[in-house]
């Protein structure tokens, strides 16, 4: 993308008490926007990425509603209380919806400090099967034994929705919202992005599995759960010293992401 090609960035409300941990995080969310929209895992401006500020307040940012996610800066973000009203002026309103769920959560885990949820084709489709995310694939394995389902209510607009919905994610870091879509949370919006690009790979993957007209292989429960402790237990070093995990490969892989952002566009951290 050329600079005479880029979108102008939106502008937000200047804002001059905010912390410097707080544009911080007002980046990274942006930049969390930014690759969901680079790849292309939107539903035009609809769904959502929420991320925590710092305070006993539980505030929370949030897309301003109408923008697409390739329009969101640092500085357009919206902060909103736990009730979904805008703790400091802003000229944008919030998804109804956005609220509901990523108020319910943010409310009730204080490890979710990232909540992030998409409409993708693929995420829907499995949403839609009984038997929803199968462990076809290494990618698949990373969330084995971690997937929380949520049955479809209708859209999440019912405050009454929200303790069923907390209810069923329990401690799990991803969720399937039947006949809905996906949801992922995590400790900053690097870590609910990527279990978000792989989630979404391994549904790819599932669906892809599906079309080939054979049986699938599934792997045995034993090495499914090997390979979900290679993946998320902290790494151990062997009789022999050597450390067979990969810690720093997520930190890696977000700088990488990051960089393409700086190349493509970097007004997302105006």
């Amino acid at each position: 993308m050329t600079a005479s090609t880029r979108l102008k960035a939106v502008p937000g409300v200047p804002a001059t008490n905010r912390s410097d941990e707080e544009w911080r995080l007002r980046r990274e969310l942006a930049a969390c926007y930014r690759l969901i929209a680079h790849f292309r895992m939107t539903d035009l401006i609809f769904t959502h990425i929420s991320v925590r500020v710092p305070g006993p307040e539980h505030h929370f940012l949030i897309n301003p509603y109408g923008l697409f996610f390739d329009e969101i800066t640092a500085s357009n973000l919206v902060k909103i209380g736990l009730d979904g009203h805008a703790v400091e002026p802003t000229p944008y309103p919030v998804n109804p919806a956005g609220f509901v769920i990523h108020s319910a959560i943010h409310g009730a885990r204080e490890d979710a400090h990232c909540v992030l949820h998409t409409h993708t084709k693929a995420g829907c489709a499995i949403a839609a099967q009984k038997d929803g995310l199968l462990p076809v694939n290494q990618m698949s394995m990373e969330f084995y034994g971690k997937v929380a389902y949520h049955d479809y209510e209708g859209i999440a607009l019912d405050l009454d929705e929200q303790k069923r919905l907390v209810a069923d994610l329990g401690t799990k870091p991803v969720m399937i919202l039947r006949n809905h879509g996906l949801l992922t949370v995590g400790r900053d919006p690097q870590q609910a992005f990527l279990r978000m690009y792989y989630l979404e790979k391994a549904c790819e993957i599932q669906l892809t599995a599906q079309t080939g007209g054979q049986a699938l292989v599934l792997p045995s429960k034993d090495v499914c759960e090997h390979t979900e402790r290679q993946f998320n237990a902290p790494p151990v070093p062997s009789s022999d010293g050597s450390v067979f995990s990969d810690p720093d490969g997520y930190d890696l892989a977000w700088s990488a992401l990051l960089r393409l952002l700086d190349r493509l566009d970097p007004t997302y951290k105006d």
